[in-house]
């Protein structure tokens, strides 16, 4: 078929210049038939489709690659065949043509069902309280200086298409739980449906159509605040299309250009604000008189009531090393020495670690998201060093500890003495029975005193750790004697006599 070009020529040689037919065929070097087409047509372009395509060696494996293209589009997009595939086992089986023919008829065959078209969708609704959306999105800030990369939350509500977002630095399960948590605080209650996509922290498994296989702990979080989990199609984003939209729309209004901040709670209460203000100051998509603020404040009625905090941790088992310590997410944390060659339960929070050992939490920590960072608690290692004071002046947990005022005086003084590091033991081992506060008071007494050993500090301790005096306890009048007894040595006389 002949280019625009060619077809415009001719359109001009005849009704511009008056030419005949004959003329223009001779000079364009076309046709008759071609230049009698254009003329007649009024047309300006033509396009050439084969009404029968020929192919001969394909033709016989259609219906196997059709076979083939409908199996694969019941597939998880993880397990479905690429053409490759799909021409290499054709190949194997006998198929002598190529992968072009192959790849034509494959295009040819989605066009027609059409997966190749232009993406239509239907309006969705939503009641109030019905439905939330959640995903996740990574943006770049920076964290108290340095750029960083950041993980937010998403949450929406379906019908007010109230948002909220929340910063985090990784996303993980117990992040996800947290998420959660804060938003239903936030909104006063949840919905019945909670729609995701497939994330691993919550699926473990993608059977065919809207099938899953949730987390255990995952399914224990939804039945905490009556929520029915529904997972959407695998690579089918529109399904949250809400959501997906609210991504953008932070990561443009929010996040640019980067946010600065010193801190996770920072950046995490400046969002809040963002979201807040952003609700107020724009008309609901579907309710223009109304703001996105107003709505969500009717719908906060019909939300299921929030059911208060979700105990949202990630638990792993984990052992002691023999100096106190336990090892998660590439980081170290500090236990009771007591916890030493027995197995723990490792509790990852959001923000901190918690160790249990046999239900008794045996080490307490602010969580840790740097690697080969060591988190230790001076207290833990105080037993320890009832066996070896001297590890006070130069063990790992003991450097740039910082007591209270009155105890670091007292140690200050006794690292003077010969015998400085065992008496300063004696004294933080007091703290395990009595409490640091009274070893403080006790410390800070002796100082007043102008003392500082650990003798008059246990001392004073242990002053203050006896009971006071009985009190006295009145004689009801019905009680008391009427007659006072007298002593008479005499009688003792006058019993021997008798005798």
């Amino acid at each position: 078929m002949k280019s625009v070009e060619t077809i415009g020529r001719i359109r001009r040689e005849h009704f511009s210049k008056g030419k005949a037919i004959k003329e223009i065929v001779r000079d364009l070097r076309v046709s008759r038939n071609t230049v009698r087409r254009v003329l007649r047509s009024g047309e300006t372009k033509f396009t050439y489709e084969r009404e029968i395509q020929p192919r001969p060696k394909l033709g016989a494996w259609t219906s196997e690659i059709e076979e083939q293209l409908e199996s694969n589009e019941t597939k998880s997009p993880r397990e479905r065949l690429t053409l490759i595939r799909i021409y290499e086992d054709l190949r194997g089986r006998g198929y002598e043509g190529g992968y072009d023919a192959v790849r034509r008829y494959a295009k040819k065959w989605r066009t027609a069902r059409g997966k190749s078209a232009a993406s239509a969708y239907v309006p969705l609704t939503f009641a109030p309280g019905e439905a939330y959306q959640f995903d996740w999105s990574h943006e770049v800030v920076v964290m108290n200086g340095q750029t960083a990369t950041v993980k937010v939350a998403h949450v929406r509500l379906c019908h007010s298409r109230m948002l909220f977002a929340r910063a985090y630095p990784r996303e993980t399960q117990e992040m996800v739980f947290d998420a959660h948590d804060r938003a239903f605080a936030f909104f006063r209650g949840a919905c019945e449906r909670g729609i995701y996509d497939n994330m691993k922290t919550a699926v473990d498994a993608v059977h065919v159509g809207k099938k899953r296989k949730y987390n255990r702990r995952f399914l224990q979080m939804c039945s905490h605040y009556l929520v029915d989990p529904v997972a959407c199609t695998p690579a089918s984003g529109w399904e949250k299309g809400q959501v997906e939209n609210q991504v953008g729309l932070v990561r443009k209004r929010m996040f640019t250009p980067r946010v600065r901040a010193k801190s996770y709670h920072e950046l995490n209460g400046w969002l809040l604000d963002r979201c807040i203000t952003f609700a107020k100051a724009h008309r609901h998509p579907e309710r223009s008189e109304e703001t996105v603020w107003e709505v969500f404040e009717s719908e906060r009625e019909q939300l299921v009531p929030y059911a208060g905090h979700f105990d949202g941790f990630h638990a792993v088992p984990a052992t002691v090393s023999k100096t106190c310590l336990v090892r998660f997410d590439n980081n170290k944390y500090s236990v009771e020495a007591n916890a030493v060659g027995r197995p723990v339960e490792v509790q990852a929070y959001a923000d901190r670690i918690v160790i249990r050992q046999d239900g008794r939490i045996v080490a307490e920590h602010e969580r840790s998201f740097g690697r080969g960072v060591t988190v230790y608690n001076p207290w833990h290692y105080v037993p320890v060093l009832a066996r070896k004071p001297g590890a006070l002046r130069n063990g790992a947990p003991f450097k740039d500890w910082v007591l209270p005022s009155a105890m670091e005086q007292v140690r200050r003084k006794l690292a003077r003495t010969e015998d400085g590091n065992r008496q300063m033991v004696d004294i933080l081992a007091a703290v395990l029975t009595d409490g640091l506060e009274a070893v403080e008071a006790a410390c800070a007494d002796a100082l007043t005193d102008g003392v500082h050993s650990a003798d008059v500090v246990l001392n004073i301790l242990a002053r203050r750790r006896d009971p006071d005096p009985p009190a006295t306890i009145l004689t009801p009048a019905h009680l008391s004697l009427r007659h006072a007894p007298v002593s008479d040595c005499a009688r003792y006389d006058r019993l021997r006599s008798a005798s």
